[in-house]
């Protein structure tokens, strides 16, 4: 069983067991449950519901395993031809890592 769920702006495909890096959530501390409601879609050993656009009575439940994860380095080079004008920008994003715990359909 597994739920395609949208979590702050972007999808993922949520198994129960599975280790994801979502965008930082502020103000949860490492041990504690989420539960996220805009449950896209449901397979259900084949049994596939769609929402229109959430399925209802649909959540995902998570626990938080680490509140504050950096990604990799992200280079941000900008440059215009003939102009010797160049500019080296990076940063490095935030991610919280959450654990699958329960796919409630």
């Amino acid at each position: 069983m597994y739920a395609i769920v949208e979590i702050q702006g972007q999808q993922f495909k949520a198994e129960e067991g599975k280790k994801l890096f979502v965008h930082h959530i502020k103000d949860v501390e490492a041990g504690k449950t989420v539960e996220f409601d805009k449950v896209l879609l449901v397979d259900a050993d084949g049994a596939v519901k769609v929402g229109a656009p959430t399925v209802a009575g649909a959540k995902v439940v998570v626990e938080v395993v680490n509140p504050l994860v950096k990604g990799e380095k992200v280079i941000v080079f900008k440059m215009k031809r003939r102009k010797d004008s160049r500019k080296r920008n990076g940063h490095r994003e935030q991610f919280t890592q959450v654990e699958v715990k329960q796919v409630i359909a």
